[in-house]
């Protein structure tokens, strides 16, 4: 049943599949490690340089598999993967505390093609998560798994689990601990976002269309606690022969806008660019009520968009033509 759902939705799909016949033979892969207030002043050069570097490992990660004629599901779930196992970005090994001082993971995978999506949340022991969405997404008939019922799935499809111990890392423990402070300080519970999610998008050669974002939340999170990262349609979306968009920011607000198949909708009803509807989100619905964020997004001709309302968003993008760049502020 679940192969006849995934070649009906395919079928219902060709219609938009074709228009993307332009672009075959070409792919473009854009990624993301976050969205935030920052500082240049608060990041040494050294750490600076370290960000680099893992942004171009994770875009090689997912432009060999791009570049070799892969699908785009493998490359956005390679490259997001890298990024969950270094502890500089809010995913995986460099999740942020909740109030418990644990870790609680999220991520989400879509595919454009078949409209087929998988998620998990609230898990503490998926090495990587962005991997337990997909296996969610292919080997059972939900979207999302949540908590212990998605680590038990995920240990049965083989997938690396670790003693919870394994995210921690002392830079997210001490901004954790520095949180309980001001939290004291102010009486009531301090406002905090942390904007490090992670994420990728990707147009391959045969014009099929992924997206996947992974993220560790926002620090001192409570009572269970889920963002907008595993939410299909909020941060992440893909649809063929129009494109595929991953978020980054304050989780709740981009669950209220529906944002990234919003950007999606607006594209196939308004007729407007991928970039004419990203920038409209970013700086217009969700700028005007100061919520800060960002989202990386691609369309079926391999055009890119990448806003954000915050001083820095940490991205970059490699094209077959090429064309490839990393980026932290404006």
């Amino acid at each position: 049943m679940r192969n006849f759902s995934c070649l009906l939705a395919g079928l219902l799909l060709t219609a938009f599949s074709l228009s993307s016949m332009a672009s075959e033979g070409n792919y473009t892969l854009v990624i993301h490690g976050g969205a935030g207030n920052i500082s240049r002043e608060n990041i040494s050069e050294e750490r600076e340089k370290e960000y680099f570097e893992k942004l171009n490992e994770a875009l090689s990660a997912g432009e060999t598999i791009l570049s070799e004629g892969g699908n785009s599901l493998d490359a956005v779930e390679a490259a997001v993967r890298i990024l969950e196992d270094s502890p500089l970005f809010n995913a995986g090994k460099g999740a942020v505390f909740n109030y418990a001082g644990n870790n609680e993971l999220d991520a989400s995978i879509m595919c454009g093609n078949t409209l087929n999506a998988g998620a998990v949340a609230g898990v503490t022991n998926i090495r990587n998560p962005i991997s337990g969405a997909r296996k969610v997404m292919e080997n059972s008939p939900h979207v999302m798994l949540t908590g212990k019922g998605a680590e038990q799935f995920c240990y049965e499809q083989g997938l690396d689990v670790v003693d919870p111990s394994y995210f921690f890392d002392q830079r997210r423990w001490e901004q954790y601990r520095n949180y309980l402070r001001r939290s004291r300080q102010q009486g009531a519970l301090y406002d905090n976002p942390s904007l490090g999610t992670v994420g990728a998008v990707a147009l391959d050669t045969h014009g099929n269309l992924a997206a996947a974002t992974s993220t560790g939340g926002m620090t001192g999170k409570r009572f269970g606690r889920i963002g907008d990262s595993p939410v299909i349609g909020a941060g992440t979306y893909a649809r063929n022969g129009a494109g595929a968009v991953s978020a980054t920011g304050h989780g709740e607000f981009f669950i209220k806008h529906v944002v990234a198949y919003d950007i999606i909708a607006q594209m196939l009803y308004l007729d407007r660019s991928i970039d004419e509807a990203a920038m409209l989100l970013i700086h217009e619905v969700l700028g005007e009520m100061e919520v800060n964020g960002g989202v990386i997004a691609v369309d079926k001709d391999g055009n890119i968009s990448m806003p954000f309302n915050t001083t820095g968003m940490f991205r970059g993008y490699v094209k077959s033509t090429g064309e490839t760049g990393v980026m932290i502020f404006e």
